[in-house]
C-alpha cells in the first residue's frame, strides 16, 4: 500500500576523518586494528542468509606482513555458485514487491552503521586485508561506500519521479521495474567502496544478486556483509560467493535466468565475459546488462605554464598513493622541457620523504602492492626498465618480498614515448615520465591520446587558459574523467561520476543516476478513459 510519495533529498558526503596523534578516531582504530590481528578470522560464505563453509580454506594473510595469518575464508565450487543463484531467485519476488522506500531504508540504515559502529572495522579490514594506510581506507571503506549507499538513494527517488505528460481522456505513467532474472556482482580488490557499491546499487533498484569479490579483498567484503544483514537486508537479496572466475562464469553465463553483470577488473577478464555472454545470448530470457570498469592507463599533461609545485604534489600523490593500485592512477606523465629540470628534482625529493612499511605506522606513506603475482610483474617492468637503453630509473626501484610485497614508489624517465612503461598498465607505484618540446605542445596532446588504448582519467596542468581549452578539446574522448590542476585520482560519489570509455569499459558512471538506470527494465503504462467504440476515423467520411 502506498500512502504516500517520500522524499530523498541529495545528501551531503560523508566527512573524512583526519586520524590526527591524539584524535579518538585515531585511538579507536589502533585498537581494532590490535583486535583483529589477535583474533583468527573464519569468514564463510553467505548464500540465502546461511553462513556456508567447505574443506577448502584459504589463509587470509596482510600483504605487507605475510608472515602473519588474520584467519581464513572458505572456498566454494560450482555447486555453491548454483545455491546462491538459486537463493537469490527465490528472493525475487518478495524484494521486488518490497515498497521501495522500505529498500531504501535498509541501505540507509547500512550507511548510518558504517558512520558509527562499523567505522573502524571497515577501516581495518580494508587495511589488513589489502594494505591501505589509515586514510586511504577512510576515504574509501568508510566515506565513499557511505557516499554510495546515501546516493544512490537519492538518484533512484528522481529516476521513479521522471513520468511521462499524459493528453487529454487518458493517464500515462512509466514503471521501473527491476530485471527479470539475476545479477552478478563481479569486484575487485582495490576499493572496498567498490565491492560493496556493485551489489548494492542493483539490489536497491529491486534486483538480487550473486557477488563475487576478489579473494583478495575477502576480509573487508565479509565485514561489509555483515553490516548489511544488521541492516535488515533479507536473506538471499545478495549472496556473498567465494570462488574461481572460470567456475562463477561457467555457471552463471550458461545460466537461463542470468540478467546482468556489475563489473569492476581486467579489461582482459571484461573482453572474456563479453564473448562468452554474446555466444550464449539464446539461452537467455532477455539481453543481459552488461556493464564494467576496467582498466587505465592515466596520464597527466603539464603545459609550459604549468606551477611546477602543484604539478609535483599530484605526481606524488596520484602516482603512489595506495601504491598506485587505482584505476584512476597518476602512471604516465609528460613534462614540457621548460620545466623538466625542477619538475624532476622536486619528484625526487619528495619520494625519498616518503616512508613505506605496515598500516598499523601511521608515519607510513605506502604500504605493500597487493599478492606476489602483483610484486612479481612490478619487480620485472622495473628490472627491464634498468637495463633499457631508452629508460633510466630516477628514484626507487628497489623489491623486496621478503616480509611482505613491498616496491619502493618508483620514477621511470624514457626517452620514448611509446616505451612499454608509458602504455602498459602496470597497477602499482611506478610513474613514468616523458620530457617533450615546451613549442609542441599539441603534438604532445596527440601523443597522449594515442598511446594507450584505454581512456579512463587523465588531467592537464596549465595557468594558460587557452591552453587548457585546447586539451580539453583535444583529449576529449582520451578520459571519462578529466581533471584541469588536480591529480587524476580521488573521485567523489555526487561530486565526479565515474568511469572511463575505450577499453577501460561501458562508461556508465559509478555514483550518479546513469548508473542506476541500467538496472531497471522501464515499462510505460497508458490508461484511457473513454475508449473509442468505431474504427472509423472522421478523415474517412465524405462530408
Amino acid at each position: 500500500m502506498n500512502l504516500g510519495t517520500p522524499s530523498f533529498p541529495m545528501p551531503r558526503n560523508e566527512p573524512v576523518l583526519d586520524y590526527a596523534p591524539g584524535s579518538p578516531e585515531r585511538a579507536k582504530l589502533k585498537a581494532v586494528l590490535a583486535e583483529l590481528k589477535s583474533q583468527s578470522a573464519d569468514l564463510p560464505m553467505v548464500i540465502g542468509g546461511r553462513e556456508v563453509r567447505t574443506e577448502k580454506t584459504i589463509d587470509l594473510r596482510p600483504p605487507h606482513e605475510i608472515a602473519h595469518k588474520l584467519g581464513q575464508y572458505h572456498m566454494g565450487g560450482d555447486e555453491h555458485v548454483r545455491q546462491a543463484i538459486d537463493a537469490a531467485l527465490a528472493a525475487k519476488a518478495g524484494w521486488a514487491a518490497m515498497p521501495w522506500e522500505e529498500r531504501a531504508a535498509i541501505f540507509l540504515k547500512g550507511a548510518d552503521l558504517i558512520s558509527t559502529k562499523y567505522r573502524p572495522y571497515m577501516n581495518a579490514t580494508t587495511m589488513l586485508g589489502q594494505s591501505k594506510n589509515a586514510f586511504q581506507a577512510e576515504i574509501d571503506a568508510a566515506c565513499e561506500l557511505i557516499d554510495f549507499l546515501r546516493f544512490n538513494v537519492h538518484f533512484l527517488s528522481e529516476i521513479y519521479a521522471q513520468q511521462p505528460i499524459s493528453g487529454p481522456g487518458m493517464n500515462n505513467r512509466l514503471e521501473y521495474r527491476p530485471l527479470e532474472g539475476f545479477v552478478l556482482a563481479v569486484t575487485p580488490f582495490n576499493f572496498t567502496a567498490i565491492g560493496g557499491n556493485l551489489p548494492t546499487c542493483v539490489a536497491l533498484c529491486g534486483n538480487v544478486v550473486v557477488w563475487k569479490p576478489a579473494h583478495t579483498q575477502a576480509f573487508s567484503a565479509s565485514m561489509f556483509m555483515r553490516v548489511l544483514e544488521e541492516a535488515g537486508l533479507p536473506p538471499g537479496v545478495i549472496n556473498l560467493v567465494f570462488v574461481d572466475g572460470p567456475v562463477l562464469g561457467d555457471v552463471c553465463f550458461n545460466h537461463h535466468e542470468f540478467a546482468g553483470v556489475h563489473f569492476t577488473g581486467s579489461t582482459k577478464v571484461f573482453n572474456l565475459m563479453w564473448e562468452t555472454i554474446g555466444r550464449n545470448l539464446e539461452k537467455y530470457r532477455s539481453y543481459p546488462r552488461i556493464v564494467g570498469e576496467t582498466g587505465g592507463k592515466d596520464f597527466v599533461i603539464a603545459h609550459e605554464s604549468a606551477d611546477p609545485d602543484s604539478l609535483v604534489t599530484a605526481l606524488l600523490r596520484g602516482a603512489f598513493e595506495y601504491q598506485g593500485q587505482k584505476c584512476s592512477a597518476a602512471s604516465r606523465c609528460y613534462i614540457p622541457s621548460n620545466l623538466a629540470d625542477e619538475v624532476r628534482s622536486k619528484l625526487v625529493d619528495g619520494v625519498r620523504t616518503m616512508k613505506m612499511g605496515t598500516v598499523e605506522d601511521f608515519g607510513n606513506f605506502v604500504n605493500a602492492v597487493i599478492d606476489e603475482a602483483s610484486f612479481d610483474r612490478l619487480a620485472d617492468a622495473i628490472a627491464k626498465a634498468k637495463s633499457s637503453p631508452a629508460a633510466k630509473i630516477l628514484v626507487g626501484g628497489g623489491c623486496d618480498k621478503t616480509k611482505g610485497y613491498f616496491v619502493e614508489p618508483t620514477i621511470i624517465e624514457t626517452t620514448d614515448p611509446k616505451y612499454s612503461t608509458m602504455c602498459t598498465e602496470l597497477f602499482g607505484p611506478v610513474l613514468t615520465l616523458f620530457v617533450y618540446d615546451a613549442s609542441r605542445f599539441e603534438e604532445a596532446l596527440a601523443t597522449v591520446d594515442s598511446t594507450s588504448p584505454y581512456a579512463l582519467t587523465g588531467s592537464i596542468f596549465a595557468r594558460d587558459r587557452d591552453a587548457i581549452v585546447l586539451a580539453t578539446e583535444r583529449l576529449r574522448n582520451a578520459a571519462g574523467n578529466f581533471y584541469v590542476n588536480d591529480k587524476p585520482t580521488g573521485a567523489v560519489v555526487g561530486q565526479q561520476p565515474f568511469g572511463g570509455a575505450r577499453a577501460s569499459g561501458t562508461n556508465d558512471k559509478a555514483g550518479s543516476a546513469i548508473n542506476l538506470y541500467r538496472w531497471l527494465s522501464a515499462r510505460t503504462i497508458k490508461e484511457t478513459f473513454s475508449p473509442p467504440t468505431d474504427y472509423r476515423y472522421p478523415f474517412l467520411s465524405e462530408r
